[in-house]
């Protein structure tokens, strides 16, 4: 099968219009990659990947589902097999994943990177192996290259309070053209109902903050103080992973109480985590609002179902799921209680339930103020909604409910340094939901006006929403 009958050029775009605005306004803008997993350590070092396993596989918890659901054994995904083993049996599984997004940003990866155009298949195995690991030793795809190359101008790593920050200190004096910057991610600091992981981080917290943790007074102190060190270094973003975020009364000196109790070994009850987090996530919301910095609400996912594979590999190993935690109620609360603070920074709301696409688009509208457009956004689709469905639901209930032109566009959300190729999937999805509705007569056919739209969602909004444009951090 040659490129011309899969993926062809204008695969996705199916009318005149959705081809010009791809290839005229979408294709060429830069990335801003606001919010990923990509490994600082590997950006620092700009680190050359010894084969197409270790860039292809490695990590990448998608790929490791499908794998398990196809009925491969644990030890060829992520167990001692061989990398070529690994790439073997991966390639071997590609032709059963159609109609999964894999199947597509597969082919994808190995065409945009590598220039190979083969079908994934057994045949081909050995022909694409030698090819993308005869590229993958030059240069052009070391970490450096590959931002380069996909015209990265921005990436937001996630990054723990208690996390040192070198990496991110000696990417800076690098040289590198793509801006790298940390994200604020306070996760552990709420895991009053887990103490010996919470006091283990404590004591982290206290050691790079410089500020003993004796009490929830320099509890409090020592993040904030990390909170400063991340400015430092240019962050603008903080992030949370959460069912929901809670929203309950909670005084500061019950929220030491249940601190304290946790500190002495025993563990918060439900209705005590409840009340600490909602406490916690009130505090983190003022600290970003006095720095000017965006938060990121990641909600709905229900995590680590597999306590088999959760004990062998550890968390992040592709065993989470969608969850159907009740949102609208404790996330109006929380957001209202910082507004009628004015401390209420902008947001970024992210679901994975698509039950709850019109709950977050509703209540993004609730809070402008006035100060900057779209200061609430409901985020592009995220994890199992980061394909063609789900992110035409997610910009069809944002144009229904509130403004698709002040949009931040899409995000990477992967530890792969082969993901980029997901904005152009989103770029061409979006390009084709607009410009069938132009060929529809449903939006003017204004090809400045609509090109704008294009562009800006693509990337000059977020560049200018974040605050994070090159030269400006």
């Amino acid at each position: 099968m040659s490129e011309q009958t899969f993926l062809p050029e204008n695969y996705l775009l199916t009318n005149a219009w959705a081809r010009r605005l791809y290839f005229d306004h979408a294709a060429p803008q830069p990335i801003f990659d606001y919010h990923c997993h990509l490994p600082p350590n590997e950006i620092a070092a700009n680190r050359q990947f010894e084969n197409l396993a270790k860039i292809w596989l490695g990590g990448d918890h998608y790929k490791w589902r499908a794998l398990r659901a196809a009925g491969v054994p644990e030890r060829l995904i992520t167990g001692d097999a061989t990398d070529y083993e690994k790439f073997l049996v991966y390639a071997r599984t590609v032709p059963q994943l159609v109609r999964n997004p894999l199947h597509h940003w597969s082919h994808l990866e190995l065409r945009r990177y590598f220039g190979i155009d083969l079908l994934i298949n057994e045949a081909n195995a050995p022909k694409i192996w030698e090819q993308a690991n005869a590229a993958l030793a030059k240069p052009e795809l070391s970490v450096h290259g590959i931002l380069k190359k996909f015209k990265v101008r921005v990436v937001c790593t996630t990054d723990d309070p208690a996390d040192d920050l070198a990496h991110h200190v000696a990417i800076a004096k690098s040289g590198l053209g793509t801006r790298v910057y940390p994200t604020f991610r306070p996760d552990k600091a709420l895991l009053v109902n887990d103490p010996a992981t919470f006091n283990a981080w404590c004591s982290q917290l206290g050691a790079r903050s410089g500020i003993e943790v004796k009490n929830f007074t320099t509890f409090l102190e020592a993040l904030k103080q990390r909170h400063d060190f991340f400015h430092s270094l240019g962050g603008r973003v903080s992030d949370h992973g959460m069912e929901y975020v809670p929203a309950e009364d909670c005084t500061e000196t019950e929220a030491a109480a249940i601190f304290t109790q946790a500190r002495g070994g025993r563990a918060a009850t439900p209705e005590q985590w409840a009340k600490f987090a909602s406490f916690m996530m009130l505090a983190f919301g003022r600290l970003d609002a006095a720095r000017g910095w965006t938060k990121q609400l990641h909600l709905g996912a229900i995590r680590n179902n597999n306590s088999r594979l959760l004990k062998l590999l550890g968390a992040d190993a592709g065993v989470d799921s969608i969850g159907d935690f009740p949102q609208a109620r404790s996330l109006s609360r929380y957001l209202g209680t910082l507004d009628a603070e004015n401390q209420l920074p902008r947001i970024v709301i992210y679901n994975v339930n698509p039950a709850d696409n019109y709950v977050f688009a509703t209540m993004c509208g609730n809070f402008g103020d006035g100060s900057i457009a779209g200061k609430l956004q409901f985020g592009s689709g995220w994890w199992f909604l980061d394909q063609k469905e789900a992110m035409e639901w997610q910009m069809n209930a944002l144009s229904q409910l509130g403004l698709l032109s002040r949009f931040v566009g899409m995000l990477t959300d992967s530890r792969s340094f082969l993901s980029y190729v997901r904005h152009e999937y989103f770029r061409r999805i979006l390009c084709n939901l607009i410009g069938h509705d132009v060929e529809a007569g449903l939006i003017p056919a204004d090809a400045a006006t609509v090109g704008e739209l294009i562009e800006n969602i693509c990337y000059k909004n977020a560049a200018g929403f974040f605050g994070l444009e090159p030269g400006k951090a």
